[in-house]
């Protein structure tokens, strides 16, 4: 552990319902430089909407991956996501700016839709016009047994969390480190998860609020196998080939015009939250579904503004060796929230 510790090498550990990835990163040359990328399957339905239904299966698979990656033992940044997590910017008298955590409380109480005494919080303020009578502030909440579930099945594996962030902010960490250019106006940031979608309207790079949706790659593949009657490794290669097909191109018209109306309506509750809110102008995408033929193509069609892929890796320096052992066009898509973890410092 010392060893990481002096060479400042954080390990992002990103537990997904169809993968494990593990990114290492070091941050002790100035720009961060990426050491390291491994990406292990987990086993069908260990993992289901973010629920862990084997936990045996899942550490094997989080074990494997840390071995993989020659950092076994050392200490993660983790993150917890889904429907238990919620994000917002939020207003405050700034004469509450004394008693912050108290106001946070109370706005978490308004927007929670579970018990209020069982969450955990975190907040941000953020920077503002000085003559402004409010504050702005963005607020996490998650629910404790959430974030104490996610402790115990990595303590279970023999690693320590010392960080577990949110899934949303930490994909917004990799997207505002690769792409500068989109962090002026109102765009939004879409994961296509393997069960879930989350969507991310950010106003000038700040979060305004996140929601969940539940296209994913799951419900793409499961479509394909109903529909098509392919089978399940046929269906996962038409998802991944990048190549289009008669029966691909039905399921992501129907999926894509789901997932577009999601993000248009995130747009519109962002706006409400927001008094100078802009409508969007564009639309980022990453995640495994990031790489379905088509899908992108069918959102910009909806949305009628441009919708473009998040490369995690652009602007980050690659170790010799680094990427040997993963495609690294097949996966890029997939590892900005482990780059996102990755990308904390930790002490």
């Amino acid at each position: 552990m010392k060893l990481f510790k002096r060479r400042k090498v954080t390990v992002g550990l990103d537990i997904g319902s169809g993968l494990v990835k593990v990114v290492v990163i070091n941050h002790a040359r100035g720009v961060p430089e990426l050491e390291r990328v491994v990406v292990e399957p987990v086993p069908p339905d260990a993992i289901v909407a973010g629920e862990v239904m084997d936990q045996a299966l899942v550490i094997q698979a989080v074990q494997g991956a840390l071995v993989a990656a020659g950092v076994e033992g050392a200490d993660v940044v983790a993150a917890v996501g889904g429907g238990n997590v919620i994000v917002r910017k939020v207003r405050v008298d700034k004469a509450r700016r004394g008693e912050l955590r108290e106001a946070m409380q109370w706005e978490a109480e308004q927007i929670v839709p579970f018990d209020t005494s069982a969450i955990t919080l975190d907040y941000q303020l953020l920077d503002g016009d000085e003559d402004a009578p409010e504050l702005s502030v963005l607020l996490a909440v998650a629910k404790r047994d959430l974030v104490e579930a996610r402790v115990q099945l990595l303590r279970d594996a023999g690693v320590t969390a010392r960080v577990v962030d949110v899934e949303a902010f930490a994909l917004h960490n990799a997207f505002e480190f690769n792409h500068p250019d989109a962090m002026r106006g109102t765009v939004a940031l879409v994961n296509i998860g393997h069960d879930v979608s989350n969507v991310s309207v950010l106003e000038d790079g700040v979060p305004i609020l996140t929601r969940d949706n539940p296209v994913g790659v799951r419900r793409l593949r499961e479509d394909l196998q109903r529909e098509a009657r392919l089978g399940a490794d046929e269906a996962e290669t038409a998802l991944t080939s990048g190549q289009a097909s008669t029966a691909l191109d039905a399921v992501v018209l129907r999926r894509g015009e789901e997932l577009a109306r999601e993000i248009e309506r995130a747009g519109t509750v962002a706006q409400s939250l927001s008094r100078t809110l802009r409508p969007l102008r564009e639309v980022y995408v990453a995640g495994g579904g990031a790489r379905v033929a088509g899908l992108a193509e069918r959102l910009a069609n909806q949305l009628r503004i441009p919708v473009r892929p998040v490369n995690p890796l652009l602007n980050l320096a690659v170790a010799d060796g680094a990427l040997d052992d993963v495609d690294t066009e097949a996966v890029a898509p997939i590892l900005a929230l482990p780059v996102g973890l990755a990308l904390r410092k930790v002490a």
